[in-house]
């Protein structure tokens, strides 16, 4: 019988390994670059999708996260093998985590606090999916653009990109 994270397993292997083919693209001599004042740089944009598959252990150990308990620092990795390393890591440590709970576990309740405030509660499946899924890939998105202004050849993802025919 299909289980639930058996389900979020085979997404979420497809879209890190899309995020991967993107991450290779990035010229670690361009760390510091930023496209705007108020744009995060190449390198803390890079180290944020690396470390964004390493939430998936605390979120399916806990019932709830509040953003006030976040570290206040905004590690950057300094090279693209760091980078690759960290994420390479943390989705090896978010399917281990993954695949260790039950269907009953991952239709938990699970709750997003900012400051004591409940941002929203939803089954862990759900937050997952959000939280890690729909967040990398948002931050992946930005990283191809980012990537498309430093002239950067853009990968095939879903289908066939600028610069590269079909996948």
């Amino acid at each position: 019988m299909l289980k639930f994270a058996d389900v979020l397993l085979a997404e979420f292997d497809r879209e890190a390994g899309l995020t991967r083919r993107v991450l290779v693209r990035v010229p670690s001599d361009r760390f510091e670059w930023r496209p705007h004042e108020k744009s995060m740089t190449l390198g803390r944009l890079v180290t944020h999708l690396a470390e964004l598959p390493g939430w998936a252990a605390s979120l399916v150990a806990t019932t709830e996260y509040d953003l006030a308990n976040r570290p206040a620092t905004d590690l950057t990795d300094l090279t693209l093998d760091a980078v690759l390393a960290r994420f390479d890591a943390n989705v090896a440590a978010m399917r281990q985590a993954i695949v260790t709970r039950t269907d009953p576990e991952l239709v938990a309740p699970w709750t997003l606090k900012s400051d004591g405030r409940e941002l929203f509660t939803a089954p862990r499946l759900v937050a997952l999916r959000t939280l890690l899924l729909d967040h990398s890939t948002h931050h992946r998105g930005q990283l191809t653009v980012y990537l498309r202004l430093l002239d950067v050849p853009l990968p095939a993802l879903y289908g066939p990109s600028a610069d590269e025919g079909r996948i």
